[in-house]
């Protein structure tokens, strides 16, 4: 194991309920590289969240080991884990009273202190992340002012400004139209590979992330997680039997879908 990659080995999921452990999925095993753009992709239900959130240690796993930059995730302590895991979430930061780069500047809170102030140079590091992410146009604005996109990218912002070698999306553009999403993910793209981090994100856009991830990891219900190119996965035949329904096709040549317009 690399200082570069994370490395899932035989990682089973789940969550508490009041009648015991629920597992979601189990035998997860895998790479996730930096430098490049890793997509989950997989139906709702399946455990997409459930696998960011324990990738991210917000919840145990149940079985199986994560290893991070050469080390067992239950060996770090939260404050280690927030110095290398940056996550960005669905939902909307409910936010109000403060600008973008009052918001960005959160990112640095693993490094301020109890009193959380701010030196130079984490002043510096949070105009890098709002220069990278390209919204210095936006750093005086309240965050409750902003558009979807617009917020997404923020809160990008934010967790570069964390500075860690990993970051998870879940959703990052759930509720984006459509230039906005290729914009996400295209800045993600560039983040993975001009920062040289993992960067790895579940999404619902199947055809975005055939057009711009490198990898993908395909999570279907009671089957090994099919992790590979978008190439790769189409010529084994996975993205077709996760797209293909009746009135969808998918072209593993062209790496396109096609709906099939019915007479109602």
């Amino acid at each position: 194991m690399t200082s570069e990659t994370i490395e899932l080995q035989n990682l089973s999921i789940g969550y508490q309920t009041k009648h015991g452990i629920k597992t979601v999925a189990t035998g997860i095993s895998g790479t996730i590289a930096s430098g490049e753009l890793t997509c989950l992709l997989g139906a709702n239900g399946v455990g997409k969240s459930t696998l960011l959130r324990t990738l991210a240690s917000f919840q145990p796993k149940t079985g199986g080991e994560i290893w991070l930059e050469g080390r067992e995730i239950s060996d770090y302590t939260d404050k280690q884990l927030s110095r290398l895991i940056g996550v960005v979430l669905t939902e909307k930061p409910d936010v109000r009273n403060m600008t973008v780069r009052e918001l960005v500047s959160l990112g640095r809170s693993p490094y301020t202190g109890f009193w959380g102030t701010y030196s130079k140079d984490d002043l510096q590091v949070v105009d890098e992340a709002i220069s990278m992410v390209g919204i210095e146009s936006l750093s005086k604005r309240m965050v409750h002012t902003l558009s979807d996109g617009e917020r997404q990218k923020v809160m990008i912002a934010k967790a570069l400004a964390q500075q860690t070698p990993v970051i998870y999306l879940d959703e990052p553009t759930a509720f984006l139209d459509y230039p906005s999403k290729v914009e996400v993910l295209q800045l993600l793209c560039r983040i993975s590979r001009e920062a040289g981090k993992v960067v790895f994100l579940s999404t619902h856009d199947v055809e975005l992330a055939l057009q711009l991830a490198d990898t993908i990891w395909l999570m279907t219900k009671g089957e090994p997680m099919a992790i590979g190119t978008p190439e790769a996965l189409a010529q084994q035949g996975a993205l077709g039997r996760f797209i293909e329904r009746d009135g969808i096709a998918f072209d593993s040549k062209t790496m396109t879908i096609k709906v099939t317009k019915k007479n109602y």
